[in-house]
């Protein structure tokens, strides 16, 4: 996933195809909610415009995220379209254009931008279905405290308005009363 710009430049006759698969354990360290991922398939191709390459990408893959209520294990699939551009003059990139990107030492380098992508891609919830809540690694109630869901927290608001104080019983029958 890394070419010289005399790479680059030499094929911008006869176009550049990506299709590689690429390891990025290395999110593992990054991130922590990021439990194990698979190797990445990139595909793609490179369009010349002028000192311009621009990248089109389509990143698939798979990682494993802790469920956000059980703390278990969740396969989160992705699949990503990605664009980045690079310019190849040596002329410097304008600060504020953040979607062309100057060479490194003389290479483009792909790598540290389809991590990036892969790290936006993350959710900032991920629930596991048809998991045993009893056998889940985080307990769903312990003393005095349980897990709720919003339907339930509503349910048991409209039984506590319902409930009468018995201290104020006998003034619910106030008005029902005639003289």
């Amino acid at each position: 996933m890394k070419w010289s710009i005399q790479q680059l430049l030499a094929k911008r006759h006869e176009g550049l195809t990506v299709d590689e698969q690429v390891d990025v354990t290395e999110l593992i360290d990054r991130d922590r909610e990021i439990r194990d991922i698979t190797p990445v398939q990139v595909t793609g191709n490179a369009a010349f415009s002028g000192e311009t390459v621009t990248f089109h990408l389509q990143i698939k893959g798979s990682m494993t995220l802790p469920c956000s209520r059980t703390l278990a294990d969740v396969n989160f699939p992705f699949d990503i379209e990605a664009v980045e551009r690079f310019r190849l003059d040596g002329m410097p990139v304008d600060e504020e254009d953040i979607t062309l990107h100057e060479p490194e030492n003389g290479y483009v380098d792909l790598l540290p931008y389809i991590k990036e992508s892969i790290l936006l891609e993350l959710p900032i919830q991920v629930f596991a279905e048809g998991i045993d809540e009893k056998e889940a690694p985080a307990p769903q109630e312990g003393k005095d405290w349980e897990v709720i869901i919003q339907q339930a927290a509503e349910d048991k608001k409209a039984e506590k308005e319902n409930d009468v104080d018995p201290r104020m019983a006998d003034l619910a029958n106030f008005f029902d009363k005639k003289e």
